[in-house]
């Protein structure tokens, strides 16, 4: 019989299994949501916008699917519960898209940049951290709290259980929750692929299919390894309870929060209460995926400040996608693709939040560049 250790370690070993592999394949294809929005702005370029498409409809695929079969339980997820905080998903995303801009990348990007050499990011890292704490825990989060999450729909008093589309279709419609996920998972991922690869160009690039394949793949898996092989009857308590997640409950990549429980871990470090979770697991898995690409390709370059100005806007960025992230309960991963998987709405208007801000930010920077040219 497995004991809490092994079924924790586990859970943490996945995550970071997982990631590792995300991380060598992003770095190696250039994956970067970021990238993808800038490239259409400026040039009307899709390609790597179907990377991460792809992500979202192989991640929508495989969490609907394991919900599907049992296998797990998505309405359980943090995403889906009923306290639909609608102006905190919209604002936590606007400024998580701005944050991310100023920044020169997602949080995920971030640890892609590190891994690279880029000592930027490690200010990015820093900032982010910090900000996503304080808005958990400090400071922010009593701003947070008494502002924005005030504006709630508590769909349980309306007797919705829980906020995904299929549920929500159900209360309204009376349509079979089962149909519901089929019907609306099956449309969202077929739309987006045949978007994806009605692109010849795209059909030839092996390195974006493989890695929007991975990130999707590695969501699935996430959702698995802590919502089935991580859920189980603790010893001590004898209740159910999720192994190896700081949500307590089950959950998937993402990269906001867990930056905030590294930083908390690192810094009270011999608190026996603390230690290596699924979230911790994935950042540091995906830095050292590529960290170690970037070696073993002879691609490693340090890159620092060269302008004050490049400094401020990087610690700007950071500061707005801690705030941003957990507000909006997640980020390009975390809320795009994972968040997106549980079909839950309040992860379609962060998405949404977040391009809005990302394209807005890149529209006002090139017009400044203009004006000064």
């Amino acid at each position: 019989m497995a004991t809490t250790l092994t079924i924790t370690q586990t859970v943490v070993a996945s995550g970071f299994a997982a990631a590792f592999v995300v991380g060598a394949l992003s770095q190696r294809s250039n994956f970067c949501t970021l990238g993808a929005l800038s490239d259409i702005v400026n040039m009307g370029d899709w390609g790597r916008m179907r990377m991460w498409l792809l992500a979202i409809a192989v991640a929508i695929v495989g969490a609907q699917a394991l919900h599907y079969a049992g296998l797990i339980d998505l309405g359980k997820a943090f995403y889906t519960r009923p306290n639909f905080t609608w102006l905190s998903y919209a604002v936590g995303g606007l400024m998580f898209g701005v944050g991310m801009t100023l920044a020169s990348g997602c949080g995920s990007k971030t640890l892609l940049r590190m891994g690279g050499g880029n000592a930027k990011s490690i200010i990015v890292f820093a900032f982010l951290a910090i900000s996503a704490y304080m808005t958990m825990r400090g400071l922010f989060g009593v701003w947070r709290v008494n502002s924005l999450d005030l504006a709630v729909v508590d769909l349980a008093s309306k007797g919705v259980a829980t906020q995904d589309v299929p549920t929500l279709l159900q209360s309204a419609f009376g349509l079979d929750r089962k149909q519901g996920i089929l019907i609306v998972s099956g449309a969202v991922a077929a739309a987006l692929l045949v978007f994806i690869f009605k692109d010849s160009e795209f059909r030839r690039n092996v390195d974006g299919i493989l890695a929007g394949s991975a990130w999707g793949m590695a969501v699935t898996l996430g959702w698995y390894v802590t919502g089935h092989v991580g859920y189980g009857e603790n010893p001590d308590t004898l209740e159910t309870v999720f192994f190896g997640t700081n949500s307590r409950t089950l959950e998937s990549m993402t990269f906001v929060a867990p930056y905030a429980f590294l930083l908390e871990l690192l810094m009270l470090w011999s608190d026996k209460s603390l230690g290596l979770t699924f979230g911790i697991a994935t950042v540091l898995g995906l830095f050292s995926g590529a960290l170690v690409y970037a070696l073993a390709t002879r691609s490693w370059r340090p890159e620092g400040f060269t302008q004050v100005g490049d400094l401020r806007n990087h610690i700007i960025g950071g500061v707005l996608m801690g705030f941003g992230g957990v507000t909006a309960m997640g980020c390009t991963i975390g809320q795009g693709v994972t968040g997106v998987s549980t079909l839950a709405l309040g992860s379609f208007i962060a998405l949404a939040g977040i391009v809005a801000g990302c394209v807005a930010t890149l529209k006002f920077q090139y017009w400044r560049m203009m004006r000064e040219g």
